[in-house]
């Protein structure tokens, strides 16, 4: 079987999906109140995963990727990452940093590295996923676009 991913962006009803993946994998579901674009991935009807962009100038956080259980092992991760960055590279960001409890090997395989919090920009620090929603103990990466 052969992965046709599409990125549509979250609004409308879509909006609870995202939130009750989010919920049920214990990330961040601040979607409502986020300045961030959050898009659900399908392959073909099927809802498959979430994944968000907030930008910071130059900059953007990459927030909340996560897959359905059922699609796990599919490369779903993959393709919705390529997806988002392809996306976020369009609009003129420059480098993407995220913070993980659970993935670094994941994204470290996708070209990001470890950076400590000092280093990523002020406005990127300065989101809620920073200050207040993230562990102090997650992994901050980075990866240039």
């Amino acid at each position: 079987m052969t992965l046709q991913l599409s990125l549509d962006r979250a609004d409308g009803d879509a909006l609870a999906y995202v939130e009750q993946l989010l919920a049920r994998n214990d990330l961040p579901s601040d979607v409502r109140t986020a300045p961030a674009r959050f898009y659900v991935a399908r392959d073909g009807d099927r809802r498959v995963g979430v994944g968000g962009i907030q930008r910071q100038g130059d900059a953007a956080l990459l927030r909340s990727v996560v897959v359905e259980q059922s699609a796990r092992g599919e490369g779903v991760g993959t393709a919705l990452c390529d997806a988002l960055e392809a996306r976020t590279a369009g609009a003129g960001i420059e480098r993407l940093y995220l913070l993980t409890t659970t993935a670094a090997g994941f994204f470290a395989d996708r070209g990001y590295g470890r950076v400590e919090r000092a280093a990523v920009p002020d406005a990127v620090r300065g989101t809620a996923e920073f200050a207040e929603l993230c562990p102090d103990s997650a992994t901050v990466m980075t990866k240039p676009l």
